[in-house]
């Protein structure tokens, strides 16, 4: 018998990029499955407490095992901006090309591109809370290039690659996926801890 655990998202490439990388060994159920419509406030200045508020909010709903991630692409030469503002980096509406043109716009003038996508996991097992975190470095690049993916993997290109995000196939991403990392040391943890 699959353990299930929810996945406190509503973004379905969140979905299948961690289904991809967990595969058949676990149950994961979206929001939606779980029947929860609810958008969860994201308040916090840390990727870390945003996490841990998604999965708590869940976990109240449904006393279910549940994790969730926060992600954001830090920019060196921008203080590590968007940082934990990426997903609403041009205002409330979310949209990834409006994100990518401010992004581009204050990268203007600059000369280091050095950039990091960081995600963060909470897992809520068992009432405890448990985090994960991968990371992948890489740069900006002022082109976007290629239609695969979301946010801003049109102009992110991960160290030794010479694709950016948006040009590779989900198989190819996944080599280098910082949600892979997180997601593998969340994997190795529940196996450790005899889920299933």
């Amino acid at each position: 018998m699959r353990s299930t655990l929810i996945f406190a998202t509503n973004n379905q490439h969140k979905v299948d990029e961690i289904r991809s990388v967990i595969g058949d060994e676990f149950n994961i159920i979206t929001l939606k499955e779980a029947g929860i419509d609810i958008d969860i406030p994201e308040p916090h200045d840390s990727l870390e407490k945003n996490a841990s508020e998604k999965s708590s909010v869940i976990h109240k709903l449904t006393n279910q095992n549940c994790f969730s991630e926060d992600t954001g692409l830090e920019v060196e030469a921008l203080n590590g901006e968007p940082g934990v503002k990426s997903a609403r980096y041009a205002g409330e509406g979310k949209n990834f090309q409006d994100n990518i043109d401010k992004l581009l716009k204050n990268l203007v003038g600059k000369t280091n591109y050095n950039a990091r996508f960081r995600t963060v996991i909470s897992l809520i097992l068992n009432n405890k809370e448990y985090l994960f975190e991968g990371i992948c470095d890489g740069k900006i690049i002022p082109d976007q290039k290629g239609n695969n993916g979301f946010g801003y993997d049109p102009v992110f290109i991960p160290n030794r690659s010479n694709k950016t995000f948006a040009e590779m196939k989900m198989e190819e991403k996944t080599i280098f996926s910082h949600r892979r990392k997180a997601t593998d040391k969340l994997i190795q943890f529940l196996k450790n801890h005899g889920t299933h």
